[in-house]
């Protein structure tokens, strides 16, 4: 198996291949990497069944990086060369450096408003030429042919995302959009019609997403779990965000099925940083970039949810043993999914 790592990369790795004594076909690893935000998440990168502990602190983004590397040149698949419009925003810049430590190559080209046609932006020691509306699709069609494997990345502003999506549909490149806002109708039907691969989503953080599938989940397999509940609703993000958070906007979709009756409109915005330290407990170091959720759910009475789910479970069961069910033992899962709820 045929590995490209950079030296700094590859360091690193070495010197663990020859800690352990394991050849690169046979490396897996664990470990707990920390987030900007101190929360700590597991990863497993599993090409066979040898476990890699990994402790040096400095060392593991790079081993990250690394092993992913590895995987995807095991399963055959090449890493893209992307090309980031909005390339000076804070997510622009993230998603630069973020290709940058994982080893892909990132054009030095990015699409801007026409005021700022022809500057020029240094992003992680790289120098980024910005072409505004009147030059795009010429450039766009020259650096797609000149890298049949690009994938746009597109974090700019929510009046700019249908008319860049129709251009990348024109142009035939793939690409991805994180921006929220916009006409999303539109957009999807114009990628649909086109036929060009692209991930579109208003949130990219997988373990945000994940939390949203399971929301989704819930909603579909208990609907109106929360009937009757009140619903309180407040987000936080930095004060350069203008648009409601499409986070936000999916999990009050969930509640909505689960049975709770609330409107977009209820939600509770702050963008004042002063209120965002004080009132939310954001740390002044992330104001220009971050994200703060609470959703508070009342019951009617306010009365124990305990009492509440009892009661359900006795009348679920009442209606099992008039209907002579051949099950006998039952937990609330089951109440649940009957959709037992009062």
């Amino acid at each position: 198996m045929a590995v490209n790592l950079s030296t700094r990369t590859a360091t690193p790795i070495m010197n663990l291949i020859s800690q352990y004594d394991i050849i690169p076909s046979s490396i897996s690893s664990f470990f707990t990497p920390k987030t900007k935000n101190k929360c700590t998440f597991s990863t497993n990168y599993r090409l066979s069944s040898v476990a890699l502990r990994v402790a040096a602190q400095q060392q593991q983004g790079e081993i990250s990086s690394a092993l992913e590397s590895l995987h995807l040149q095991k399963e055959g698949l090449d890493f893209p060369t992307i090309m980031v419009n909005g390339c000076s925003g804070k997510m622009g810049r993230a998603v630069i450096k973020a290709a940058v430590s994982a080893g892909i190559q990132v054009v030095p080209i990015s699409f801007c408003s026409e005021e700022e046609s022809g500057e020029i932006v240094n992003v992680e020691g790289m120098n980024i030429h910005l072409h505004g509306p009147s030059v795009r699709e010429a450039v766009l069609a020259s650096v797609f042919a000149a890298h049949p494997n690009l994938v746009v990345v597109d974090y700019t502003v929510p009046d700019a995302i249908n008319n860049n999506a129709e251009l990348y549909c024109k142009v035939g490149v793939p690409f991805v959009i994180g921006t929220t806002g916009g006409d999303r109708e539109r957009l999807y039907k114009t990628v649909e019609d086109s036929k060009v691969y692209a991930v579109i989503s208003p949130q990219m953080g997988k373990q945000v997403v994940a939390f949203l599938a399971a929301m989704e989940i819930m909603a579909d397999q208990f609907p109106g779990a929360f009937s009757g509940y009140s619903l309180q609703v407040m987000e936080s993000h930095q004060a350069s965000k203008l648009d409601t958070s499409g986070t936000a906007k999916a999990v009050i979709s969930c509640f909505q099925k689960l049975g709770v009756s609330y409107q977009l409109d209820q939600i509770q915005q702050i963008r004042d940083p002063e209120q965002q330290v004080q009132m939310v407990g954001v740390p002044e170091e992330y104001l220009n970039g971050h994200a703060f959720h609470m959703y508070h759910l009342t019951s009617p009475d306010e009365t124990s949810i305990y009492a509440e789910g009892t009661i359900d479970a006795a009348i679920f069961l009442a209606k099992k043993v008039q209907s002579k069910a051949d099950k006998h033992i039952y937990n609330m899962i089951d109440v649940l999914r009957e959709g037992s709820m009062r």
